[in-house]
């Protein structure tokens, strides 16, 4: 059991986390995300620091790592302590960075991806050192600043520093990820204005909770929004439509405000055609791709998460995630033809090709193993659509932090996570730690 001493002094950690608002600001500050996700990462290692880890913060700011134990072999646990956007604070219980403690929950941007899960692990390796192991191996937390945008400070890592051999990241859903999904995110757009601004979303790997509307046709958009059901607020020279906002490797979950606006507007805009004609309130893009799935990882999902019209040019960007057997270029090539229909270009913004493991590899194995002994459920890997740091290297898989039947609240409002969730995700990975360094071989030779 771990001592109420631990306990608490894990809750107080992670509260200081999650009162630091590490979202991207390239614009702002002299570190290169931005100074909220360079002060985060200067906590999180001066934690780990005073938790007996070795650390080291790059001075350029891109990543840091904590390590511990002793060996030739070295383990990578990977996380990142930047997050997305807020969206609109008002609809918070709590605000957002306040690190709120209350009924044994602690809300925060962060508290389940993935400042909550990166405590858990370093205070599950505390939990167990305690209990008197000896490490044989090494293990590193390597500790991301990019991972909502474009993985620049993992990738910087992976070019500088010392490679694991293997690894998990805390950062989706137990038993274990041994397949995630290809993710191609793109920005669609026209150049030419059009007479009315729309405006909606705040990150392209979240479903968009809210869309704005501002121009002459107030009165017939909002008439539509009516005959077909959807919640919008009437603002008198603004219509804002009401969603609800969810990961965008699950956009059937959430509720996406910009789709709603599109299909309430006639207006002749190339973009507004595309939008309506060839995704429209989908999920999986099969205007555009056709069936697109395969036994491994499922179907594809398809996410419009910003969108900006206005006089000077019209665009919305776009996230794709899709299954492990399909190639990039099927894809760009479908989008490709799609668009040019509709005299529209594309630019990619960002592409992680698709992570697979095989369930028959030593590190699955010890993972699944972990898991099922502390928890008693099936430990059958899954496949899915996040896109976790696990692409970043070799031999490297998604292992949990969220429990079965734990509420999927990362990029969405009132995130939050309980102590004793928290609790149950160290015991696993208190297991798991025990497992790996005691195998004889982890790591693929």
């Amino acid at each position: 059991m771990i001592s109420q001493k631990n306990k608490q002094a894990m809750i107080d950690d992670l509260i200081s986390m999650l009162q630091i608002k590490s979202v991207i600001d390239e614009e702002n500050g002299e570190r290169p995300f931005g100074d909220g996700i360079d002060l985060a990462l200067k906590q999180i290692l001066s934690i780990s620091k005073r938790l007996g880890y070795r650390t080291y913060y790059d001075p350029n700011g891109y990543y840091g790592y904590a390590e511990i134990g002793e060996g030739e072999e070295l383990i990578g646990i990977l996380g990142h302590i930047d997050v997305v956007p807020e969206g609109d604070e008002a609809l918070w219980r709590y605000p957002p960075y306040s690190g709120t403690f209350t009924d044994d929950k602690i809300y925060g941007r962060g508290a389940q991806d993935d400042k909550g899960p990166i405590v858990a692990v370093l205070y599950a390796m505390k939990w167990l050192l305690e209990e008197g192991l000896t490490l044989h191996k090494r293990f590193r937390f390597i500790f991301g600043t990019d991972e909502e945008n474009h993985w620049r400070g993992i990738c910087r890592y992976m070019h500088e520093q010392e490679v694991p051999c293997c690894g998990f990241t805390p950062d989706s859903a137990f038993p274990v990820v041994y397949a995630e999904k290809g993710l191609l995110q793109l920005k669609i757009e026209s150049k030419k204005g059009v007479p009315f601004h729309i405006s909606g979303g705040t990150s392209l790997n979240a479903v968009p909770e809210s869309a704005i509307y501002a121009g002459d046709d107030v009165v017939r958009i909002s008439q539509a929004l009516k005959r077909q059901g959807f919640d919008f607020e009437n603002e008198g020279d603004e219509l804002i439509v009401i969603g609800r906002s969810a990961h965008a490797a699950k956009p059937e979950s959430g509720i996406n405000a910009i789709s709603r606006l599109a299909l309430a507007i006639s207006e002749e805009s190339e973009l507004i055609h595309f939008l309506n004609e060839r995704i429209g309130l989908t999920t999986n893009g099969a205007y555009i791709f056709g069936n697109c799935r395969d036994d491994v990882s499922g179907r594809l999902t398809l996410n419009i998460g910003k969108i900006d019209m206005s006089k000077y040019g019209q665009s919305i960007g776009v996230d794709i995630r899709f299954p492990v057997t399909f190639s990039k270029k099927f894809i760009m090539d479908a989008m490709m033809r799609n668009a040019e229909k509709y005299h529209l270009e594309i630019t990619e913004l960002d592409y992680l090709a698709p992570n697979f493991v095989s369930v028959s590899s030593a590190l699955i194995q010890n993972l699944v193993g972990a898991y099922e002994a502390v928890t008693g459920l099936d430990g059958t890997p899954l496949s899915t659509g996040g896109a976790t740091y696990a692409r970043s290297m070799k031999n490297c898989v998604a292992f949990g932090a969220r429990l079965p039947g734990m509420n999927a609240l990362a990029h969405q409002t009132d995130e939050h996570i309980a102590v004793e969730q928290m609790i149950a995700c160290m015991r696993i990975y208190k297991e798991a730690i025990k497992r790996l360094n005691d195998a004889p071989a982890v790591c693929p030779i």
